[in-house]
């Protein structure tokens, strides 16, 4: 992946997280996905009063590519922090997320977290996500 891409992943992460919807625990979370067909999906966290209904913004735009047929996925953008001020570190995704992830990306698919334009840094989902539960699992 080329350093075009990143940087576009990245800035559609921060972008996302304007549209958070975090009344409760003010932490807006923006994620922006790459298919293997080059198309990009993105979303943002939704919570709810009953807080078990919330969504992570990487589940929202996995939800969102699967919708539309994607089934492969080449690499994730995540930024995360306090609504209304810049992130001030770095914000992975949560366990869930990466569990979530792991059904449609082998473990060597980028995880790019991103604190700002500037400040980006790179791993692997295998590296956040050791011995995940995969569909190979199954049978």
């Amino acid at each position: 992946m080329d350093e075009h891409m990143i940087r576009e992943l990245a800035v559609s992460a921060l972008k996302m997280r304007e549209l958070s919807y975090v009344p409760y625990s003010d932490f807006a979370v923006g994620a922006a996905l790459l298919t293997k067909d080059g198309r990009i999906f993105t979303g943002c966290n939704v919570e709810n009063a009953a807080f078990g209904p919330s969504i992570c913004a990487e589940r929202t735009a996995v939800a969102k590519a699967v919708s539309e047929g994607a089934r492969e996925f080449a690499a994730i953008a995540v930024a995360g922090g306090k609504r209304g001020e810049p992130p001030k570190d770095y914000c992975p995704p949560c366990g869930v997320c990466r569990q979530v992830l792991a059904e449609f990306s082998g473990p060597d698919m980028p995880v790019i977290v991103v604190k700002s334009e500037e400040e980006i840094r790179i791993t692997t989902l295998g590296d956040l996500l050791p011995q995940s539960f995969t569909p190979a699992d199954l049978g």
